[in-house]
């Protein structure tokens, strides 16, 4: 029989051979009509055993391709050879009534010997082939058992269970040493196998342990393996001699795969959620296909590489079927589908211009920019400001004001893509210092600052735009100072401006009836009016500077004379009582905390005085009414809690019930910073600069003065000391029962959790110390939980964390499932800046800091098709989005978002041991809501006295059976997590694996 040739060449991509396949390139042509020998018909089955030389091509597999005479060829790449004996690999295949075969060998990759491109022609038997050279023999023949003879074993070890990326074999040949530990590395095989070949010499057998390189061991119990010479397999600690290949079943066209199984859809509005769980085959499953059919959009399918899909955009009251298939790496799709049926509901009014999302804040991860430094729209609104050149950024071509609204608008996809759906903002109000990209040197708060606005891209544009994508937009405030330039429209001081040889580059040219905008720069002298329709050369009107004017005998670092007057400051009685306080801080925990200057640049607005109180109240009700959805608080702690609780917080929940109502005034997010730089519950014994003690209500009446007030609140509470504070289990579960919460005494401010900020130089050390306080708190699962920020790191470091990406993953995976809600500072998913310094003024450029620009890392398109999931990505932000603790930060938000128990709920570590374990309940009564789920990171654990009944790990989907009452986890791993959520049936069913194996989780 003539044999068709066909030719291959050079190296084929892995792609490039699917796509021969679908195109049947690789396949031999049938012999034409008439041309062939004819087939005597065969009186038995025959069969044809393929040795194939190894020694000149070093493959790292090996594959038969073959068709029997008269029969079809296999899928490409063929099946797999399995070891012989030095040398040589053999495939026994079972030719029917053939009385020969076609046969070309490739290595699995692309890479192929096909006799030059005439396939080597084959008969029954044992046949060799070696160097092109088609011979009938058995080169392994006298190899035997003869002592003395060289063994080699195949091991194929399932990695389907214990989910390594990295698997070695460590072993020892019967008589022999051990390999030095971890072992050998060992090869993919197909998918949930890895494979190595080991020649044991003389040896018919070996001891072996698998590891996964990072001190995870399977030594079978501690009994090793014992395995023979020959093909065997490893399987949930148990051995298979002389098995089949595992792959084998897993070739792509050998038989397509198993449909997925426990479909189940969920309807939201105009969006289904649906969820299943994998195929129950290892067949090379890598995508899921998603059918829909119903409404009058007609049939949609969608490809997509994980077991959770949600539909959005649907119409409203309306009946959806969906199939789901599996899809193998050749594109083969599962005969069978699992099917479910959704029906929408009312369609949510778009969100409108100038109104909160009003949503519980727990859902939403926050995700923390420094708005000029995050991405750049606008080039036309970039500012250097006076310290331009001096600071150094000049020379980098790096203004401080560089990022802005329109910058934050075109990467919103890049933010939701990271699985964030709430963005904490740097004050927006106009600024004017001499540094104050940052935004906190408000001077007119009534004014949005317009460095960081543009046509089309004001903060109105910025609100709208996150909202239209599910998103919030939390905006820093600052009550507590202005700039030392004073607050326009409540009190603004005159300086001293000399204007002489010495001070003409500092003071801006005069010019009258100039209004400051931090955007207008004059021509005559090139700057931006900092401060030159501040100063004076002759003595102001109503002056209350002491000394005005006159020299102080003191000089700049340059060695220019300094005058009194010149610069405003506490002391020199510039400003009135009426509206700043006057004097400088000397005890950072004592009362003058709340009543002194922090920094010269920080004019401390006296809070306790009823125009002050008037002129905030009023700026940030411009604020609340364009929609934004909460407000960070800076510098809380410097203002007493009377007064918060009397006069601002309850402003605040009066402005929003009264233009949005009473649900949105519950959601608005208000949480404030109360920094407290030690490791103790209370700081420094404390109560009153205790993050803590901002989240309650008065406990008794107090003067009406508020400044009186504030005095006496401070010395009762001082009195009282940390044992009388109020406590609550708003945050614990009460055994395995979610209870509903007592907010009777919240003040209406959440905190930033100070504590476990502090000690996240370690993730165990904030998990123990924000457990410790826990019971201080109003109600602790509403706390903003942060590693590092724009002003420190753990420990009080002055640098951004550098922990290492191993580190990062464990904090993150801690605080994506511990109570509070997760805050990433912006750069942090790709160790943006480690270690560098954070903050240093003027006196370095901000490339060098931890306040860098991070806009190129976003250049390019990028699209997300929902929370954590990116349907496309180019240029450098595609780069960004593929790093390592960018999957992983996706991943955490998908499970964190389909599990509410890790969002609002509840939890307890009773009955559990382990050092990062802990469970979580969320139950509502009004939504049918019931979520229970078992949380571990990195180490083991043990639960015990849980409930009864099917759990299922979100990462792995692995499900237990839990009968009594107890349930074992072991590690899953540094960086690594197990989510065990309870099976309840209906709309609170566990939702099984949810997204894509990454780097850590897995």
């Amino acid at each position: 029989m003539r044999r068709m040739p066909f030719r291959l060449l050079g190296r084929l991509t892995a792609a490039a051979v699917a796509a021969l396949v679908l195109t049947g390139l690789l396949t031999p042509a049938a012999d034409p009509p008439g041309t062939g020998s004819a087939v005597p018909a065969a009186a038995s089955e025959s069969t044809a055993t393929i040795f194939y030389y190894t020694k000149t091509k070093n493959w790292s597999a090996y594959r038969l391709h073959y068709a029997p005479d008269g029969g079809s060829w296999t899928a490409v790449p063929g099946v797999a050879m399995e070891a012989a004996c030095t040398d040589w690999v053999k495939r026994t295949v079972s030719l029917g009534s053939a009385s020969g075969l076609a046969a070309t060998f490739n290595n699995g990759s692309g890479v192929w010997d096909n006799n030059a491109g005439n396939n080597y022609g084959l008969g029954t038997g044992t046949i060799t082939v070696k160097d092109g050279v088609v011979a009938h023999s058995d080169p392994c023949a006298d190899s035997g058992t003869e002592p003395g003879e060289a063994h080699t074993a195949s091991v194929y070890y399932s990695t389907a269970t214990v989910g390594w990326t990295t698997t070695n074999l460590h072993y020892q040949p019967a008589g022999g040493a051990w390999t030095t530990v971890p072992g050998v590395g060992m090869e993919p095989a197909c998918t949930g196998w890895v494979k190595k070949s080991v020649d044991l010499g003389t040896a018919a057998s070996m001891l072996a342990t698998f590891n996964n390189g990072n001190g995870v061991w399977d030594n079978n119990g501690g009994s090793n393996y014992t395995v023979p010479d020959g093909l065997s397999t490893v399987k949930g600690g148990k051995v298979t001699t002389r098995a089949e290949d595992p792959c084998e079943a897993a070739a792509p066209d050998t038989q397509a795969p198993s449909a997925p199984t426990k479909v189940a859809a969920g309807a939201d509005g105009v969006s289904v959620v649906l969820t299943w769980e994998p195929s129950t085959d290892d067949r090379g499953v890598t995508k899921y296909q998603v059918t829909r059919t119903g409404g009058t959009k007609g049939t949609v399918v969608t490809d997509i590489g994980s077991t959770v899909f949600s539909d959005t955009g649907l119409e409203a009251k309306t009946a959806y079927s969906y199939t789901v298939k599996a899809v193998d790496a050749a594109g083969n799709v599962s005969a069978a589908s699992a099917a479910a049926t959704a029906t929408t509901g009312e369609k949510p009014t778009a969100p409108a211009s100038g109104k909160p999302l009003g949503t519980d804040p727990r859902k939403d991860p926050i995700y923390f920019v420094l708005t000029a430094r995050f991405n750049d729209g606008d080039t036309t609104n970039n500012r250097g400001g006076s310290q331009h050149t001096k600071s150094g950024n000049a020379a980098n071509d790096d203004p401080m004001f560089r990022g802005d609204f329109k910058g934050l608008v075109g990467k919103l996809d890049y933010i939701k893509g990271l699985g964030m759906s709430a963005i904490w903002i740097t004050p927006v109000v106009l600024n004017r210092s001499d540094y104050d990209y940052h935004g906190y040197h408000g001077y007119d708060f009534y004014e949005v600052d317009s460095r960081l606005e543009s046509a089309g891209a004001s903060y109105q544009d910025l609100i709208d735009a996150a909202h239209a994508k599910g998103m919030k937009i939390y905006q820093d405030v600052v009550y507590n100072h202005s700039s030392r330039w004073g607050a326009k429209g409540l009190f603004t001081p005159k300086v001293y401006g000399v204007r002489d040889a010495q001070w003409s580059w500092y003071y801006d040219e005069k010019n009258e009836g100039f209004e400051y905008d931090g955007l207008t720069v004059e021509t005559k002298s090139g700057k931006s009016y900092y401060n030159g329709d501040l100063w004076s050369t002759a003595e102001p009107s109503g002056n209350t500077c002491v000394n005005w004017g006159t020299p102080t005998g003191a000089t700049s670092p340059e060695g220019y004379r300094i005058y009194n007057c010149q610069w405003p400051n506490p002391t020199s009685g510039m400003f009135p009582k009426a509206y700043y306080h006057k004097c400088w801080i000397g005890n950072w925990e004592g009362e003058d905390s709340r009543s002194c200057w922090l920094h010269e640049d920080l004019a401390d607005f006296n809070t306790e005085s009823t125009p002050v109180q008037n002129y905030l109240i009023g700026a940030y009700d411009k604020y609340i009414d364009m929609g934004v959805d909460g407000f960070r608080v800076d510098t809380a702690v410097h203002i007493p809690r009377t007064t918060w609780n009397r006069r601002f917080l309850p402003a605040i929940q009066e402005r929003v019930t009264q233009q949005f109502g009473a649900e949105a005034a519950k959601n608005f997010f208000v949480f404030g910073e109360v920094a407290a730089f030690v490791n103790d519950k209370w700081n420094r014994g404390s109560v009153n600069h205790s993050a803590q003690f901002y989240t309650w209500k008065e406990r008794k009446e107090y003067s009406a003065d508020d400044e009186k007030a504030a005095l006496e609140m401070y010395d009762y509470e001082q009195q009282q000391g940390t044992g009388s504070q109020p406590t609550s289990t708003n945050a614990f579960l009460n055994g395995n029962a979610y209870h509903t919460p007592d907010h009777s005494r919240f003040s209406g401010m959440n905190v930033i959790d100070m504590r476990m900020h502090m000690n996240f130089g370690d993730a165990g050390n904030a998990y123990s110390n924000g457990k410790d306080s826990d019971d201080s708190y109003n109600d602790a699962t509403y706390n903003v939980v942060y590693v590092d920020s724009h002003d420190y790191g753990p420990n009080k470091s002055s640098e951004r964390y550098a922990g290492g990406t191993d580190a990062w993953a464990e904090n993150m995976s801690l605080m994506w499932t511990f109570r509070g809600i997760p805050t990433l500072y912006y750069g942090s998913e790709i160790e943006f800046q480690a270690g560098k310094k954070i903050d240093c003024g003027p006196s370095c450029p901000l490339a060098t800091t931890g306040r860098a620009y991070y806009g190129a890392h976003l250049t390019g398109d990028v699209k997300a098709s929902g929370f954590g999931t990116v349907e496309s990505a180019t240029g450098a932000v595609a780069d960004t989005l593929a790093k390592p603790l960018v999957k992983h930060v996706q991943r955490l938000n998908q499970i964190r978002r389909a599990v509410p128990a890790l969002q609002m709920g509840q939890y307890s570590t009773e009955g559990i041991s382990g050092s990062m374990a802990y469970k979580r309940r969320y139950t509502d009564a009004a939504s049918g809501t019931d979520s229970f789920a078992l949380v571990t990171v990195t180490g083991s654990a043990t639960y015990t006295g849980i409930p009864n009944g099917t759990y299922k790990d979100a990462v792995t989907g692995d499900p237990r059976v839990v009968t009594g009452g107890t349930l074992a986890v072991p590690a899953p791993g540094k960086g690594n997590l197990r989510v065990y959520v309870l099976d309840l049936g209906g709309r609170n069913a566990a939702p099984g694996k949810i997204g894509t194996a990454g780097p850590y989780l897995k």
